[in-house]
């Protein structure tokens, strides 16, 4: 990873899946839709003055449609929750993870 860069690509953890969680409300309101399927799958961080996330989520499992999502979490001494910094919807499990605003 170089300064100030992404990360590559990882396996999405339990601490991934609750970010995204976290944020789910946010998309379901910007995007006026529903998400019964919300699983995260990979993902991508950059460290800042906090952590920027990038992260690609199954919302249907069988039409295998993904959104991206681009999260900031602060500092753990902030004390404030991941918010939801963009997203782009008609993903598929196949398109790249790449950086966007």
């Amino acid at each position: 990873m170089s300064v100030g860069g992404f990360s590559e690509t990882k396996p999405a953890t339990p601490e991934i899946q609750k970010i995204a969680d976290q944020v789910k409300p946010e998309l379901e309101k910007r995007t006026g839709e529903k998400y019964p399927d919300f699983d995260a799958i990979s993902f991508r961080y950059q460290i800042v003055h906090g952590t920027n996330y990038l992260i690609k989520v199954s919302i249907k499992k069988s039409k295998d449609e993904c959104v991206h999502l681009m999260v900031y979490q602060s500092l753990p001494c902030d004390q404030k929750d991941p918010s939801l910094t963009s997203y782009q919807t008609g993903k598929t499990k196949d398109d790249p993870l790449e950086p966007f605003h």
